[in-house]
C-alpha cells in the first residue's frame, strides 16, 4: 500500500465574477498515493484545473488544507497547450529551465538530449517548435517538464489536442516512463478510457462545485492493453460514477 503523498482536506474555493461569486471546490476531500498515477475525472468547469493550480503553488486564495507528507520540492507541470518558446529550438526549451537549477550550459543541453531521446524526439532537437506536429510539440513539453526530475508531476488534459493515433501512441509512453521511474502523478483527463489505462486510481469528481464522489482503484498489471475488455469496464464504472443521467 502506497503512503499519502498530499492530503487535500475541506478544500473550498471561489472566484469573483461580474455576475457575482462562482463556487468552483467545496468540501473536497482527497488523498493523493506516492509514487502512484492518479487521475482525475469531472464534468467541464467541476474545478479539476483549479484544484491543480491549487496543489502546484499557483493559487494560494482557496480555504482548507493542503498537507504534504512526502518531498514536493519539485513539481512538474504540463499544461493543456505545450508552451514552448518559438524563438528556441526544443533543445534549448527544455535547456532552459536547468541552468536556474545550477546546471551549467553544457549540462542543461546534455541532460535535454537525454529527455529528448527518452520521449522519442532524437534527431529533431535542433528543430523549432513550429516545425514539429502538435504531438512532438506535447513530447517536447513532456521532455522539459521530466527533465527537472519532479518528485510530483502535475498534468492537465496533456493528450487532449492531439489526434486519436498520436494520444494512443503517448499514452504507452507515459505508462512506461512511468514505469521506469515511479514518481506521484495527478493526471486531468475527459476520456474515461485513457483514465482507466493510465492510472492506478481514478478519482471523480461532480459538477459545479467540484467534490469527490468517487476513488475507483484499478488493480491491473502493467503493460496494458488500451482495448482491454477490463479497461473498458473500468471506464464505465467511471462514467456510472459521474452520475451524467442525473
Amino acid at each position: 500500500m502506497s503512503e499519502v503523498a498530499l492530503s487535500c482536506r475541506s478544500v473550498r474555493k471561489s472566484f469573483v465574477t461580474g455576475n457575482g461569486p462562482v463556487l468552483a471546490l467545496d468540501n473536497l476531500n482527497v488523498d493523493l498515493l506516492a509514487d502512484t498515477f492518479t487521475a482525475i475525472v469531472g464534468p467541464s468547469g467541476c474545478g479539476k484545473s483549479t484544484l491543480l493550480h491549487i496543489i502546484a503553488g499557483l493559487d494560494s486564495d482557496y480555504l482548507g488544507e493542503l498537507e504534504w507528507h512526502t518531498d514536493n520540492s519539485r513539481i512538474g507541470y504540463l499544461f493543456q497547450q505545450p508552451r514552448l518558446l518559438p524563438w528556441m529550438n526544443i533543445a534549448q526549451n527544455v535547456a532552459f529551465v536547468l541552468e536556474p537549477r545550477g546546471h551549467s550550459r553544457s549540462e542543461a543541453t546534455e541532460t535535454a538530449m537525454q529527455y529528448l531521446k527518452l520521449v522519442g524526439l532524437e534527431g529533431f532537437e535542433q528543430s523549432y517548435p513550429t516545425q514539429l506536429s502538435g504531438g512532438m510539440q506535447q513530447r517536447a513539453a513532456m521532455a522539459r517538464a521530466l527533465a527537472m526530475e519532479p518528485e510530483v508531476m502535475l498534468m492537465d488534459e496533456p493528450l487532449g489536442s492531439l489526434d486519436e493515433l498520436t494520444a494512443r501512441r503517448m499514452r504507452a509512453e507515459l505508462l512506461r516512463l512511468f514505469e521506469d521511474r515511479p514518481r506521484t502523478v495527478l493526471f486531468i483527463t475527459h476520456n474515461v478510457t485513457e483514465a482507466a489505462f493510465l492510472a492506478d486510481q481514478v478519482i471523480v469528481m461532480s459538477g459545479r462545485p467540484g467534490r469527490v464522489t468517487a476513488q475507483i482503484p484499478v488493480d491491473l498489471p502493467k503493460p496494458r492493453d488500451y482495448d482491454d475488455p477490463r479497461i473498458a469496464a473500468i471506464a464505465h464504472e467511471i462514467v456510472r460514477n459521474l452520475h451524467l443521467d442525473e
